[in-house]
Order: C-alpha cells, then sequence, then structure tokens
C-alpha cells in the first residue's frame, strides 16, 4: 500500500529554515517520514496529507487516555475561561497529590514539576542532601533524562560497555562535561549478585540506587523474579535509598505503578508521562523525611509552571478516569495489549520471522532478534536494528505507527478493532519483510 506524504514532507522542508533540524525533539527525525498531524481521536490520528493510523506511540508515551476523551475536553473547556497559571497556590494542588498518595505506595509527601528530566535532578539532589554521599549507581540502557549529571551508559555501544563486572561510565553527549561521570557507578541491570558487589566496592558512597522497575527506555525488559525484592534488602543494607523512575510505568503498568504491581516500595520514585494525561507534568513521589528537606534542610528547588493549573487540570482529569471502578480501564488496556503480543508472535513464528515481543499490555516492544530470552541491555545489542527500521516504514505504509526504536503503547481507548486491523496490518508487513 501506498500513501502521499507530500504534504508533510513539504512542511518539513519549510520547518528546516526555523527550526534547528526541522524538529522540536531530535528523536523525532528518527521517524521514518516526518508526519505532520492534524487532528485525532480515539486510538487513530490523521496526518496533513489525510492518512489515518491507528497510533501506538502516544505522543511518546503520554496520551494514556487516547486523543480527546471527552472527561480530558471537558476539563480543558472549563480550564479555558480561568487562569493558566499563577505561579502561587490553588486547591487543584492538592487535590492531585492526593489522589496520587491514593494510589502510589511511597508517596508520603509529592512534588510537581514539568519533565521527567527535572523530576530525577531533584530525587539525585534530595538523595544526596539525606544520605550526605556523593554517588548514584544506575544500570546500563536506562534512561533518566537528558541532563549531563544522569546522562551516561543510555545506549552504548557494545566496544563501549567495557567489561560487565565493571561496566564503562559512558558519556551519551557531545558537549556533556566530563566530570559528570564522577559520581556515577554502573552496573548490568538484572543481576543481583554484581548489584551485591558493586555496592560493596562503594560502601558508604552511594546516595541511591535509582532504576526503572521495568526497562522500558531499552527495548520493554522485565525484571527477574525477585530482582526489585533483592535490590531493596541491598539498598537498605547499604544504608543507599532505592529510586524508581516510573516516568514510563506509573499509571501504566497498574494505578499505583511498578512499586505496587511489584510489591517492592522504593524510597522515592519520579513519575511523568501518563499521569498528565498529555500535558506536560512530572511527580517525585517519596517518603515525607526526604521531600521536606527542601524546607528543613536547604535543597534548592524552583519553577515558576510547578503545580500550574493547566497540566494539573489534565492530570486530575486523568487520574479520575484512571482510578475509576479500580483502575479497570488500566487493566483493560494491559490486556488488550497481551492480546496483541500474542497475535504478533504467531504471526512472526507462521512467517518465520524471528521476533521477541517485550514489556508487559500497555507497553511493548518489537526486537529482531534469534535470542530466547532478553533480561539486560548488552541483550539487546544483537536486535537487528535495519529489519526494525524497515519494518516501521512498512507499518506506517499500512496505516501503524509504533515508536522508531519498535515501543509500542496502548492507550486505556485501544480496542479489539484496533487490535485486529493492527494484526492484519502487520501480517501483510512481515509477509514484505
Amino acid at each position: 500500500m501506498s500513501r502521499s506524504w507530500d504534504q508533510s514532507r513539504a512542511l518539513f522542508e519549510r520547518a528546516g529554515k526555523s527550526l534547528a533540524g526541522g524538529v522540536s525533539s531530535p528523536v523525532r527525525a528518527t521517524s521514518p517520514v516526518p508526519l505532520y498531524f492534524s487532528s485525532g481521536c480515539g486510538a487513530r490520528l490523521r496526518d496533513v496529507d489525510g492518512n489515518e493510523y491507528i497510533d501506538y506511540q502516544l505522543g511518546w508515551g503520554p496520551n494514556i487516555l487516547g486523543y480527546c476523551h471527552p472527561r480530558m475536553v471537558e476539563a480543558m473547556r472549563v480550564l479555558a475561561e480561568r487562569p493558566y497559571n499563577y505561579g502561587a497556590q490553588h486547591e487543584l494542588e492538592i487535590a492531585v497529590a492526593e489522589r496520587i498518595q491514593s494510589s502510589v505506595p511511597c508517596a508520603e509527601r509529592v512534588a510537581f514539576t514539568s519533565s521527567g528530566s527535572e523530576a530525577v535532578q531533584l530525587v539525585q539532589r534530595l538523595a544526596r542532601a539525606f544520605t550526605g554521599r556523593p554517588l548514584i549507581l544506575k544500570f546500563e540502557g536506562h534512561y533518566h533524562g537528558w541532563m549531563d549529571s544522569v546522562l551516561h551508559s543510555h545506549h552504548p555501544g557494545a566496544a563501549q560497555t567495557g567489561p560487565r563486572e565493571k561496566p564503562n561510565v559512558v558519556r551519551e553527549s557531545a558537549g556533556q562535561v566530563a566530570n559528570s561521570t564522577d559520581n556515577i557507578v554502573v552496573a548490568p541491570w538484572n543481576d543481583v549478585g554484581l548489584l551485591e558487589r558493586l555496592l560493596a566496592q562503594n560502601s558508604g558512597k552511594v546516595a541511591a540506587v535509582i532504576m526503572e522497575p521495568i526497562l522500558c527506555n531499552s527495548g520493554c525488559l522485565m525484571p527477574r523474579p525477585g530482582y526489585l525484592q533483592k535490590a531493596r534488602e541491598l539498598t537498605t543494607r547499604h544504608g543507599a535509598l532505592l529510586i524508581f523512575d516510573e516516568i514510563i510505568t506509573g499509571f501504566r503498568v497498574a494505578l499505583g505503578g511498578a512499586q505496587s504491581h511489584y510489591g517492592v516500595i522504593p524510597d522515592c520514585a519520579t513519575f511523568g508521562k501518563a499521569v498528565g494525561g498529555g500535558l506536560p507534568l512530572s511527580v517525585v513521589g517519596g517518603r515525607k523525611e526526604i521531600l521536606e528537606q527542601m524546607f528543613t534542610r536547604g535543597v534548592v528547588f524552583g519553577g515558576s509552571f510547578n503545580g500550574n493549573p493547566t497540566s494539573l487540570t489534565g492530570a486530575n482529569a486523568t487520574l479520575e478516569e484512571l482510578a475509576r471502578d479500580g483502575g479497570a480501564a488500566i487493566q483493560r488496556a494491559n490486556h488488550t495489549g497481551e492480546r496483541l503480543r500474542a497475535g504478533l508472535q504467531e504471526l512472526s513464528r507462521r512467517q518465520n520471522i524471528p521476533l521477541q515481543v517485550t514489556g508487559f499490555g500497555a507497553a511493548l516492544c518489537l526486537h529482531f532478534t534469534r535470542r530466547d530470552e532478553l533480561w539486560e541491555y548488552r541483550d539487546i545489542l544483537d536486535d537487528d536494528r535495519e529489519r526494525l527500521r524497515r519494518f516501521a516504514f512498512l507499518a506506517m505504509e499500512e496505516g501503524v505507527i509504533v515508536v522508531p526504536d519498535g515501543r509500542m503503547y496502548l492507550s486505556i481507548v485501544h480496542d479489539d478493532r484496533d487490535v485486529e486491523e493492527t494484526l492484519a496490518a502487520f501480517g501483510r508487513v512481515f509477509a514484505r519483510l
């Protein structure tokens, strides 16, 4: 099937004369074609050329309610007649914080900001102030934002990683200061023995261990059974805080995030994407005595847009919808995603295409690989990236959009019809592959 993208290509050419690179975020330039969208409803998007797509990008994750959900539309309509930002207190801050408290086990106190990267900066600063220690231990493949202090070993090449027993700390960006590596320790994920060894080797120096409890940013890899529980035990024993980066898993794998799903309570957690339902919002939740350091111990934090009514209106509507009937909507999204995963695996088996579909229902990832198991970042270095690139382009031609790295996010409004049409489209794509 061939689609015309002439208008999108013309707009991209125009954008290149004013926007750096023609896009507002460099990762968007990795799309097979730089599509420009004009509208969307439910799980579907329409581009400026009139093409319709079943969308599994969801704005790279935030649009958990899909597009133009009636509850969100009404909330934004009411907001339109009110101030968008006060730079001061308003009751909605309390209401949204209370909703988060009621769902997220670790959230004795909550702080709002605008992006996941900001939330991670705050939680690192809080951890260092609370423990009096300098080091943050992170894991290969885990992404915690684009700022200098934490953009390390997210996507290093195989030649950069170093020995598995003591991985290199790899800077990910040109212009990143060299000494940004001084306070970082990197470990392979999902290996209890190595985590224990690295904590012992840096005894008394590690302020916090930070991880994505499900490794969504590098292939949607799941924790080994018991790994999160053991990480909780080890951090407690070594006097380090445990931080879950739930920017993606929060309000997606379960209403209370991965910590609720697995029954492992971190000291602090960061949230973003789904929590705002498409509006720019991130959250730090954690133990009272840790977060209150902003007022008791001089931990500096600020932001003109922190807790603004616009973002919190979106969050309030989103969290109310997600919490309805005990979180039935999230359960339904994950069930729909599992149907899609099973169908994809069956399609690939029938057409003899080596494919692993990892993750959980509402956040899946496609790996063109002959490996039987994928547990850590180094396992996905064997993925056939060229085949994935070709797949994403053919899927767009068939009217399905996935994240360029193979991720597929499902909203609460993706339904059986979407799954059936997606599987039919992917069947045609696999035949062409």
